[in-house]
């Protein structure tokens, strides 16, 4: 779907496993790009929304989604304004997560799974050193305004200053998403964090407190004046 994939496996001898989750983000893409005439999805929206016969990994996805538009008050939603489902808003933290479950289910204890800029690992590098996330200047792409240290739980950031205005309000489609340009969220895991914090850039401003009010989440938010914002817990991810 247009991202750029990255995977590093400590120790890692056989190319197979490598082979095996690129392999999966392929047909991840094969099945839910919105930008494939050829996609499950693209099928969907030919058939307006018709889902009676989606496969079961579809099913997941959209069940997922509609779980996570009723947590977030509607603030998710798959369906663009004119009414095509696009699931890209979670699924790229979906299949993030089922590629650490690949991994780790072959052994591999020290990885770094990076699709999009949304990231899950276990384990250290091969320095023996905690894996760390950089969350990336909206204003200066070659800046660096803070690492965080995830620990093994997943880190996703939303934000339209890299794809352009591809996140909306629900409630006012119309209205510029400009309030906020960046939203990082550390959560239990890549899908929990990418799945709220898509939710919570649609809320604007309001965002970080709805972060702030959700247990195992925390967030990091950067508004268009360049002002940041960090929920309570956020700060423990800062020190290595």
């Amino acid at each position: 779907m247009g991202m750029p994939v990255t995977v590093e496996v400590v120790g890692a001898t056989d190319s197979a496993l490598h082979e095996r989750v690129f392999d999966w983000f392929d047909a991840v893409d094969c099945r839910f790009s919105p930008f494939r005439t050829d996609s499950e999805v693209s099928e969907i929206n030919r058939n307006g929304g018709e889902r009676a016969r989606c496969s079961g990994e579809m099913a997941e996805v959209l069940d997922l989604a509609e779980r996570t538009r009723r947590e977030t008050g509607g603030y998710f939603d798959i369906r663009r304004p004119d009414g095509a489902v696009d699931p890209s808003g979670i699924v790229k933290g979906w299949a993030i997560l089922k590629a650490a479950r690949i991994l780790d289910g072959a052994g591999a204890h020290g990885f770094f799974v990076d699709a999009g800029g949304d990231v899950q690992s276990s384990g250290r590098n091969g320095e023996g050193r905690e894996w760390s996330v950089g969350i990336r200047n909206p204003f200066a792409s070659g800046e660096i305004v803070k690492v965080v240290y995830p620990r093994g739980r997943g880190v996703a950031t939303s934000g339209n200053y890299a794809r352009g205005q591809h996140i909306y309000d629900p409630y006012r489609p119309e209205k510029a998403m400009d309030e906020v340009v960046s939203l990082t969220v550390i959560g239990p895991d890549v899908l929990e964090a990418d799945r709220f914090a898509t939710a919570a850039f649609a809320m604007g401003r309001d965002g970080i407190a709805f972060i702030e009010s959700r247990a195992g989440l925390e967030g990091y938010l950067i508004d268009r004046d360049g002002m940041a914002t960090m929920t309570s817990g956020f700060e423990e991810f800062l020190a290595g």
